[in-house]
């Protein structure tokens, strides 16, 4: 699938020299993978050129108890500076080629400033089936100009999701997998209640991807509207950490659906916490 938000590897092949062009590699590893695999040694032993590694995990507010929160502009603008990545480059991010994690690299540095941003389609094994090069190692760069600034409305917080919940304000989707939404398996972090925000909706992240790309804006609306969603209402996307709601809306935005935001403390959040209502089973 091609959109505004996706160029393919042969598409990226073609303009790698281009001077606007600068690729970044955003792999990132599901949560209760960090024992069994190194994401920073797989990056190392193969990626495309001159990619620097954006480490989401990084990348985060380390001051936060909940995992993968969005740091501060300015913060973020100089661990990019750092990188040298540039934030007047059309920027090309990719991931393993699940459609897992680029989505919120996307969509990080979009609302951080950055214009230019799309997702290499299928990822790093759409590259290399394509027959297209790797190289190993740490990249480094020559320090570059970025400059941040962030909208605080695009990211809702936990007083925004209990009003909404209450209220009804807004849709609230969440994208984890079906059995986790109902509260049948543990959370693969340690310590989190099972079940899900009261009022919301399950719409998991794979449903909405296939070969590592978004499946087509007719199976798309068909997957949200199955759900109940209306597009034309306020959404509200959340997930375990904030990772995988931005595949949800990046799908919503390929629909031409704007009023969406995110819920960046997820489940890592409302799941800590005993205070907070919760449900299981189906969505009511």
């Amino acid at each position: 699938m091609t959109t505004s938000f996706f160029v393919t590897a042969d598409w990226l092949a073609e303009h790698f020299s281009d001077d606007d062009i600068q690729v970044l590699d955003a792999r990132m590893l599901p949560p209760g993978q960090e024992n069994v695999r190194d994401i920073v040694a797989e990056y190392q032993s193969g990626h495309l050129p001159n990619a620097p590694f954006f480490d989401i995990e990084a990348l985060s507010d380390h001051t936060s108890p909940y995992p993968h929160m969005l740091p501060r502009a300015e913060a973020f603008a100089v661990a990019m500076r750092e990188l040298g990545i540039g934030s007047d480059k059309h920027l090309i991010v990719y991931d393993e080629g699940n459609l897992f994690s680029a989505p919120r690299a996307w969509w990080m540095l979009r609302q951080f400033g950055v214009e230019e941003v799309s997702i290499l389609a299928g990822g790093l094994k759409a590259w290399t089936d394509a027959g297209l090069p790797l190289t190993k190692g740490a990249v480094s760069l020559p320090e570059a100009e970025f400059e941040a600034s962030f909208d605080p409305a695009v990211v809702k917080r936990v007083t925004d999701v209990m009003l909404i919940s209450h209220e009804g304000s807004a849709q609230l989707v969440d994208a984890r997998a079906g059995n986790r939404f109902r509260g049948e398996v543990d959370e693969p972090r340690p310590g989190l209640l099972r079940g899900h925000i009261p009022g919301s909706r399950n719409v998991p992240w794979n449903d909405l991807v296939e070969n590592g790309q978004l499946k087509s804006p007719e199976a798309l609306k068909a997957i949200f509207q199955q759900q109940g969603l209306k597009l034309d209402r306020p959404i509200v996307a959340s997930c375990g950490s904030g990772v995988t709601a931005v595949v949800v809306i990046l799908a919503l935005n390929t629909l031409g659906v704007t009023d969406v935001t995110l819920y960046d403390g997820s489940w890592g959040e409302w799941g800590s916490r005993d205070d907070l209502p919760l449900a299981v089973g189906e969505a009511q």
